[in-house]
């Protein structure tokens, strides 16, 4: 009678167990409580759905493996989730060769099938290892099976090879590849600097090429290292190397790096002037890109198309009209540059962002080439910043035709109509969206920290830290406060009530990122965050006091170019 009491209970007792696993088991003891609640309710230690979160929850807390062991065990049958988290637990506890040997048992098993999770954790232990004879034989399983071409599969066999001292492996792969992410970068140059082969590191393939990977990826950790390893092997002094750092510390924000391996060159080339000027217009200091123009010009260069796109970009961000006209002229007459479809966007660019959007309409409408979909967009987003409705609908007509699912443009008449308080059209907007199957891309805000790049999405609670954030970022709103901070509710576009809005702009995914960032960075420590929209008035504001209270420079690049605050001011000094 007893025991069939107890199986009715069963169900809603391992749902309790499993549900505490999934929200409480964050210490050790608390985990221990729940395995213990669960013998005393009579849970089964063979039930599969108790195991596969007891296993999970004993590796993410990096406990004894002897602990996760003594689970496993007593299952029959565990899942394919089962035994990868096994294999990772071995992989990263201090001794990992049960990893190989809980492999060899589930590769017998006829009831599960090794998959793409497998190979990753399974090759890290055997990097850990270092048995390449281990690894050969799964490279070769992984290639039957059909994951070789798995992302995550490549950058493992990559790191093992190089662990292992197999350098030329490694190299092979990392050629072959087409998908190649940080993760990849940092292990073949690992592999090839830790074997003591540095000069290879560089030359196997051009220096260039990883340092344009560098950039784009945003890894100024690694470039920088990469820079390290150039000055040991005497490669800094590579003309093409050394505009391709300028080019990396630039995009990553730190303009004053570049500045500085410009200012080491033994010799420049326009590329080399280019890279600064393009480097210092786009975070922002626009006034010292157009110097470094004038001692370009007096150094009796000759300037590329590219170096006027630099130019007129500057203008545009210093809110020089006239000036910006006058380089556009000289660019024709005196240097005979036929302009391109990118100099006419940053002169659209250049009369929107100071408010001339009318002239802005008939420049676009006397241009001698054909506006494309970038010219009408940055026609529209210098029409909703200075609400000129009329015009932003003259150009939502022309994307609309051009590009008539780019959901940004939804987005901005949407957020137009918003500021007039023309909910009705708003709606309106929406619904054509979806019955186009627009979505709106979310913002989002990263930070990279140790190498690991972290993902942050307005009011998101999914970081592992989230408790120490948002009660960071309370402190942060209340000393904003302090310092005058209030608000800036315009810039939410929603029909709710103010202190709703308040609340929105507060969890906005930058500030997330910064609150996160503040945490685990040392006082002092310069902060850098990328957002993928532009960030909003309400924000730029916030950030411009966080800087000054708690004393950090904080780098934000956005969907168009970076702003570096410090002391309470920004590079864009509020014309942005």
């Amino acid at each position: 009678m007893q025991s069939n009491k107890l199986s009715n209970l069963q169900p809603d007792i391992l749902r309790k167990c499993v549900a505490l696993l999934q929200s409480f088991s964050s210490s050790p003891p608390k985990l221990k409580q729940i395995h213990g609640f669960s013998i005393r309710n009579g849970v089964p230690l063979d039930n599969p759905e108790l195991a596969k979160h007891l296993i999970f929850s004993y590796v993410s807390l990096s406990l004894p493996m002897s602990h996760s062991h003594r689970v496993f065990s007593q299952l029959q049958h565990p899942s394919i989730f089962t035994w990868n988290t096994m294999i990772r637990g071995y992989a990263e506890s201090q001794n990992p060769t049960p990893a190989v040997k809980i492999y060899k048992q589930m590769h017998v098993s006829p009831y599960v099938y090794p998959d793409s999770h497998t190979y990753p954790f399974l090759l890290k232990a055997i990097a850990k290892m270092m048995d390449v004879k281990e690894g050969e034989m799964i490279h070769s399983v992984t290639v039957r099976n059909g994951f070789d071409s798995c992302v995550f599969v490549q950058n493992t066999l990559v790191h093992m090879y190089a662990a292992c001292g197999v350098v030329e492996s490694a190299h092979k792969l990392f050629v072959l590849m087409s998908d190649r992410n940080l993760v990849t970068w940092n292990s073949v140059i690992n592999g090839f600097a830790t074997n003591g082969r540095p000069n290879e590191a560089l030359n196997g393939y051009t220096m260039v090429s990883l340092l344009t990977a560098c950039a784009e990826l945003g890894a100024l950790y690694l470039g920088r290292r990469v820079h390290v390893y150039m000055v040991k092997v005497g490669l800094h002094s590579n003309l093409h190397a050394g505009n391709s750092l300028i080019d990396l510390y630039a995009k990553c924000g730190s303009i004053w790096e570049a500045h500085a391996v410009f200012d080491e060159m033994e010799r420049r080339n326009v590329v080399s002037w280019t890279s600064l000027i393009v480097g210092l217009a786009v975070n922002g200091f626009g006034e010292d890109a157009l110097e470094l123009f004038g001692k370009l010009e007096r150094e009796r260069l000759i300037p590329s198309e590219i170096t006027f796109v630099g130019v007129l970009y500057a203008c545009s961000h210093c809110g020089m009209v006239d000036e910006g006209f006058e380089y556009f002229r000289r660019m024709k007459e005196e240097y005979g540059i036929p302009p391109k479809i990118e100099h006419y966007g940053c002169l659209v660019d250049l009369l929107g962002r100071a408010g001339q959007v009318q002239r802005a309409h008939a420049f676009i409408q006397s241009m001698p080439v054909e506006p494309n979909a970038v010219i009408w967009r940055t026609l529209l987003g210098a029409c909703m910043i200075h609400k000129n409705l009329a015009l932003g609908e003259v150009a939502r007509a022309e994307l609309f035709r051009l590009e008539p699912k780019h959901c940004g443009d939804y987005v901005m008449i949407s957020n137009l109509y918003a500021s007039e308080g023309r909910w009705s059209d708003v709606h309106k907007v929406r619904t054509t969206m979806l019955s186009k199957g627009v979505r709106k891309a979310p913002g989002h805000s990263l930070v990279e920290l140790k190498n690991r790049v972290h993902e942050f999405f307005m009011g998101d609670k999914s970081h592992p830290q989230t408790e120490e954030i948002y009660e960071k970022l309370e402190e942060m709103m209340m000393k904003l406060r302090l310092e005058g901070y209030s608000p800036r509710t315009s810039n939410v576009h929603a029909d709710i009530e103010e202190e709703e809005k308040e609340k929105n702009l507060s969890y906005h995914s930058e500030k997330v990122a910064i609150a996160f960032a503040l945490i685990n960075t040392s006082p002092g420590t310069t902060i850098r965050v990328v957002k993928n929209l532009r960030v909003c008035g309400d924000c730029h504001l916030a950030i411009k006091l966080i800087s000054k209270v708690y004393g950090r420079e904080i780098i934000v690049r956005d969907r168009s170019r970076f702003h570096h605050f410090r002391d309470g001011l920004c590079s864009c000094k509020d014309y942005w």
